[in-house]
């Protein structure tokens, strides 16, 4: 058989069990590579034997494996079963430790130490920055290590930052990058530690903060709109940036609850599956803020106000007052008070398209369009956060 054919059909039949697998849950992720290819001739019979090497990785990078353990039953009601050693010696567990033990609403049980050294319990990255990429996609990179809970980021360079460079991270992780602080800084790197303690600023706290900024940012937009206030609109632009700052610290609160139930409990989850609905939620108001901003952006393009008369401002009231009911719904236990927040936004955003049609002035009338839109979309993104306190309160079987 020739060697091309024979390695595809092994590298084939090796995937397609991983796959099967994962579905199965059995592993997560196996990614099979064919790595070489040779033959060998075995002179007696004339033939040849082809020999394929596959490396295997996760998308971790770490082996998922499942170790089995039996069950000894001990005294009259004592249940006893061993760990395994590789993972007490990684995290330096000796005897007399304490480890704790959470039943998890899967019916599995979370064992957790809290002997992990600091060494371990301090996450630590090293980027190396690229100078054949720009300042913002090297930025993009640090951000990441944020979100994905890297507590001591290292920023290296061999050739030095150049003084645009050094300024735009420095003032860009200030700007966006809630409890980030540069802690070392020389011609070849830059240091950054993250000194929040989430207890300080709980999940619901930061989703209240990040809440009452966007709704005054829709308010202003709309008093710059009618008052065609250049100030206060270029202030609403500015204050886009303290949205962003929550919403990548509630991303990174999210992340970090979802691998420790414990901190999951401080900062106010109750279920695991609550961080993706929590997760959606903190995006669509930080969508509604970039509306806000939008609008604003629209009244800096304009000549004059618009009359509070013009029906575009009893748009923005319903608006509003749809938003509102949206996240007062995330403390709703009553599925049909919320059914109605959601048929309710779907009114207001049929009643923006209607006002699409009406005759405006001819010298606003793109930037009373764009205007219009923003908060048409403001209306679906409150229906959204609406569905998913829906989907919150949901209890599982």
């Amino acid at each position: 058989m020739s060697i091309i054919p024979y390695s595809i059909l092994c590298f084939f039949l090796i995937s397609l069990q991983s796959y099967r697998l994962y579905l199965d849950g059995k592993i997560k992720g196996y990614f099979f590579f064919l790595l070489a290819t040779f033959r060998i001739p075995l002179y007696i019979n004339i033939v040849y034997i082809d020999f394929v090497i596959f490396i295997s990785i996760s998308p971790g990078g770490l082996l998922i494996t499942k170790d089995k353990r039996k069950v000894q039953f001990t005294g009259n009601s004592t249940y006893i079963v061993s760990l395994p050693i590789k993972w007490v010696r990684d995290i330096g567990l000796e005897a007399g430790d304490t480890l704790t033990l959470t039943p998890m609403p899967n019916k599995t049980l979370l064992v957790s130490s809290t002997a992990v050294s600091k060494e371990h319990a301090v996450l630590k990255a090293t980027i190396d920055y690229l100078h054949s990429d720009s300042a913002e996609n090297n930025l993009r990179i640090l951000i990441s290590h944020y979100l994905v809970g890297y507590d001591i980021i290292r920023l290296t360079t061999k050739k030095g930052f150049s003084a645009y460079d050094r300024k735009f991270i420095k003032d860009s992780v200030r700007q966006k990058l809630i409890g980030l602080e540069l802690v070392e800084e020389s011609r070849n790197e830059l240091v950054f530690q993250c000194l929040l303690n989430y207890n300080d600023l709980p999940l619901s706290r930061v989703i209240k903060n990040m809440y009452g900024l966007v709704l005054s940012m829709l308010e202003d937009s709309m008093t710059a709109l009618r008052d065609h206030n250049v100030e206060i609109a270029e202030d609403v632009i500015q204050r886009d940036d303290d949205v962003d700052r929550f919403y990548l610290l509630a991303v990174r609160q999210l992340k970090a609850s979802i691998e420790d139930i414990e901190l999951s409990e401080k900062i106010g989850i109750r279920h695991p599956r609550e961080c993706l609905g929590y997760r959606l939620i903190v995006k669509s108001i930080e969508r509604v803020g970039d509306h806000a901003v939008r609008i604003a952006r629209n009244v800096l393009k304009m000549e004059s106000g618009i009359s509070s008369e013009d029906p575009i401002f009893k748009m923005a009231e319903l608006s509003r007052k749809v938003f509102e009911s949206s996240i007062d719904s995330m403390k709703e236990e009553d599925l049909q008070a919320i059914n109605k927040i959601v048929v309710e936004a779907k009114k207001v955003s049929q009643f923006g398209v209607s006002l699409e049609s009406r005759d405006v002035e001819a010298e606003n009338s793109i930037e009373l369009s764009m205007v219009l839109e923003s908060l048409r979309r403001v209306a679906e993104y409150s229906a959204d956060i609406a569905e998913v306190a829906i989907n919150m309160n949901i209890k599982q079987v």
